[in-house]
């Protein structure tokens, strides 16, 4: 059982703590800040803090939650995250925060007393630094949903009702700064995880009227999966799904942690960009010049076939079915716009340079290569890559010379 918290109520007027928090804390421009700051004007109306924590929860793929935690020892604020796949360790299953999550209500545990109940993991750790006393709290959002506030010292005696009051009475002011931060970091996270990172600033900086777009020189990517259709056909969903996100973190992966843009999945395939320019806009991260953008794709399918050839060695060991590519690359001018109906838009590149990239794709197949490169792109590198003849692309006018990229290491 839970030990009753008891919480001497104060009015408004006699605490010290809600000036600050209506005055001074809508002006932080961070959780971080906020944490910091809160701690250091605990101490300021002499609540004896050791130790204050705030964790939120939060609406992420990978990240179950966020800890920022203020400590007399630290000079400034540590952020922990907590991984969606630690929630089922004794660490997380074990801490006092899962019944505020569940909604339990406050928490105390005196640790100076005879035999103290240190029924959590971490009381024990608090009660072998020499810590009197623990509190949790929660904290409420406006949609429900619990997230908390933790308070440890060292004083003697443990925390006095009316400190704990000061928290309690204000607390729900503090739930309020903080669902601000989340809800924007959760936006930013939905829109950089759905839309891309790019994307989802343009979309945070308003650019949302439809047909606006910026003309950005870049190098276009795109690659898809061979032999999809039958894979699809011989293998359950689950197991496709898996193979599709091997693919994508093989061919998408090598692209953004080489410093290109992900703008699209299409099915089992992939439309990025290694941009030069960025027109009049300072969200786009763009190379520094052409050559660099052309190197920095030529690394990022080099960095492709090396995942893809790691994938496929584990997939084999197992039984599973080996991934294949097509890759296209080509240089040319994009317009990065968005587009779509009034009430469902998108942000992609269109252009005739991002259709030649599909096309030169395309050939793969017919070619027996797995990664191709147009004319226009290939042209900076004279005598480096083998020329495959000249073809004829689907819906372009003429024919152009197409080269086969069949370098191991850039």
């Amino acid at each position: 059982m839970s030990e009753k918290v008891s919480i001497q109520k104060v009015t408004t007027q006699d605490n010290p703590l809600l000036p600050w928090l209506l005055l001074e804390a809508p002006q932080i421009k961070s959780p971080e800040e906020l944490t910091g700051a809160l701690a250091r004007q605990l101490v300021k109306i002499e609540v004896p803090i050791w130790r204050l924590a705030v964790v939120i929860r939060t609406l992420h793929p990978q990240v179950v939650g966020t800890n920022y935690r203020w400590s007399q020892a630290a000079e400034e604020v540590e952020v922990f995250q907590a991984k969606r796949d630690r929630i089922d360790t004794e660490a997380y299953t074990n801490s006092p925060l899962v019944p505020i999550f569940e909604g339990a209500g406050a928490i105390r545990r005196r640790l100076d007393v005879d035999n103290p109940l240190l029924d959590f993991g971490i009381l024990k750790e608090f009660h072998d630094a020499g810590a009197t006393d623990y509190v949790a709290m929660p904290m409420y959002f406006s949609d429900g949903q619990i997230h908390a506030l933790t308070l440890t010292t060292m004083q003697p005696g443990g925390f006095a009702t009316s400190d704990l009051g000061y928290v309690y009475e204000t607390i729900g002011v503090l739930g309020r700064l903080y669902e601000g931060y989340a809800m924007r970091h959760t936006a930013v996270t939905l829109l950089e995880t759905y839309l891309g990172k790019h994307a989802g600033g343009r979309v945070l900086e308003g650019q949302i009227t439809r047909g606006g777009g910026d003309d950005v020189e870049a190098v276009i990517w795109f690659c898809d999966l061979r032999d999809s259709t039958p894979l699809a056909q011989s293998m359950s969903r689950p197991d496709f799904l898996s193979l599709l996100n091997d693919f994508f973190d093989c061919m998408a992966g090598a692209v953004l942690d080489n410093g290109g843009q992900v703008l699209r999945f299409i099915g089992d395939a992939a439309l990025a960009i290694f941009p030069v320019t960025s027109g009049k806009h300072t969200w786009m991260e763009c190379c520094t010049n052409p050559e660099a953008a052309r190197d920095r794709a030529l690394v990022a399918a080099a960095d492709a076939q090396q995942r893809i050839n790691e994938v496929n060695h584990r997939r084999q060991q197992i039984g599973q079915a080996q991934l294949r590519f097509g890759l296209g690359l080509h240089q040319g001018e994009v317009t990065y716009g968005n587009i779509g109906t009034a009430t469902r838009l998108e942000f992609t590149v269109i252009g005739s340079a991002a259709n030649e990239a599909a096309r030169v794709e395309g050939l793969c197949k017919s070619l027996h290569e797995p990664a191709l490169l147009s004319e226009a792109f290939a042209s900076y590198y004279p005598n480096r890559f083998v020329s495959l003849g000249r073809h004829q692309l689907r819906g372009v006018p003429g024919d152009q010379e197409i080269f086969a990229l069949r370098e191991k290491v850039v």
